[in-house]
Formats: structure tokens, sequence, C-alpha cells
């Protein structure tokens, strides 16, 4: 049950978000291994924001944290991933500086959960 944030400047047609939703939903479904049905995908874009990098205005920056439970994927699943990802934001930002940040953010499953149960309650259930 991942959640992603993906915070980027400027701004992106509804058409180009909803794109970037779908694909990245598909993304973490597919190189992160996760149910497509339970991944939530926000994408903001701050009306008013200044974004630098080497304390330079960026006209086009992003930033994408998808949060996971620890210990459910492996070192190579986020590198792919991570890889992946940058693709394709560079496909829909081209001008994205290098210094453009992916974490994988991995929370232990007694800390998180959704529909009002955790995921170490789910997985004690399951077994």
């Amino acid at each position: 049950m991942p959640f992603a944030r993906l915070t980027l400047i400027p701004a992106q047609t509804p058409a180009e978000t909803a794109s970037l939703a779908t694909n990245l939903t598909a993304l973490i479904a597919t190189d992160l291994a996760k149910r497509h049905d339970l991944t939530s995908v926000l994408i903001e874009s701050p009306a008013q924001t200044t974004w630098t990098i080497a304390a330079i205005n960026q006209p086009v920056a992003a930033h994408l944290q998808v949060t996971v439970t620890t210990g459910t994927n492996t070192e190579d699943q986020k590198r792919t991933f991570i890889r992946n990802a940058m693709h394709l934001l560079r496909k829909s930002l081209p001008d994205l500086a290098s210094a453009t940040y992916i974490t994988v953010h991995e929370v232990p499953a007694a800390n998180w959960g959704y529909d009002g149960q955790t995921q170490a309650d789910r997985s004690a259930q399951a077994r």
C-alpha cells in the first residue's frame, strides 16, 4: 500500500498530471511489486514556490517520495524504481536538473496502515 507524493514546478495541465499519476502508479506496481489498487498518488504544484538548486532559482523542479512498508522491497527493486521514475519525470519535464531527488521512504509496519488497520495487523491476519 504505497503512498507517493510528487511535488513539481511548473504546474502541468490536467491531462499531463493525469498521465503522470497513471504512469507513477503503474511504475510503483511494476518496479516495487505493490498492489495497483492500493497505490495512492498525490501530485502537488504549489502556487507560490521558490525552488533552488545551488541557491539558483529553478523554473522546472520535482521531488518524488514513495512510502512503503519496511523490508518489503529489495535494494535492486528500489534502484530500478528510482532509475525508471527519473526517466518518467524527465519525459514530462525535459529540463529537470540532475539534482532531482527521488526517495523510497520505508516505514515500520506497525507505524502505518489504511482503512483503520496497521500493516503489521494485516500481515498477522494473513498468517
